[in-house]
């Protein structure tokens, strides 16, 4: 089996690289990397592998992700943290009152570097707002915005489904970075 470092403080990533990595022992490296300030998760995930290969010297991987929101323009893209921090998910329910087009998704960007070779792995999770807050506290959620997004395909925030149920929603309208990323590294020498 091989093995690959990950650098991250988040409990919820934590638990999905281990359990989506399949053939991949992830070794976890619990750190809180800096995080430039930019809308652009390709160029933030670059930055964070880079420096996550400064700490440890070895290959590793580094994981970033934004929110868009259709209606709100985007917003709030790469500054999730900045926005949850600061409006909270109240706020982001307050912005999108009386808006009918409630479409988001949850874009995320897992970058490898060897300190040769980067590769970065895309991908995309579309669904829709809630009205309200629903669901209940798990030690898997990234982020706060599971108790208001709803997998297209469902009628279910991510806090609401069951493990399983997260688990089956890749095949609607879902590409996970991870699982892209294991396919590959397993290839390699």
């Amino acid at each position: 089996m091989k093995d690959i470092i990950f650098v991250t403080h988040n409990k919820g990533k934590i638990a999905s690289a281990q359990k989506r990595l399949e053939g991949v022992s992830v070794k976890i490296f619990d750190y809180e990397l800096e995080e430039p300030r930019s809308d652009d998760i390709k160029y933030i995930s670059k930055y964070k592998v880079m420096e996550a290969y400064k700490l440890v010297n070895k290959p590793c991987i580094s994981l970033d992700c934004g929110f868009w929101i259709d209606e709100l323009e985007g917003f709030p893209k790469a500054f999730v943290n900045f926005a949850l921090d600061t409006i909270g998910i109240n706020g982001l329910l307050k912005l999108m009152e009386g808006k009918e087009n409630r479409s988001c998704r949850f874009t995320e960007c897992l970058s490898y570097y060897d300190g040769k070779e980067l590769k970065q792995f895309m991908g995309n999770h579309e669904g829709s707002l809630t009205n309200q807050i629903l669901g209940n506290d798990t030690d898997k959620k990234w982020s706060d915005l599971w108790y208001i997004f709803k997998p297209y395909g469902y009628d279910k925030t991510l806090a609401q489904m069951t493990e399983e149920e997260r688990e089956n929603r890749k095949r609607y309208k879902s590409v996970e970075s991870f699982q892209e990323f294991a396919k590959w590294y397993k290839q390699q020498k």
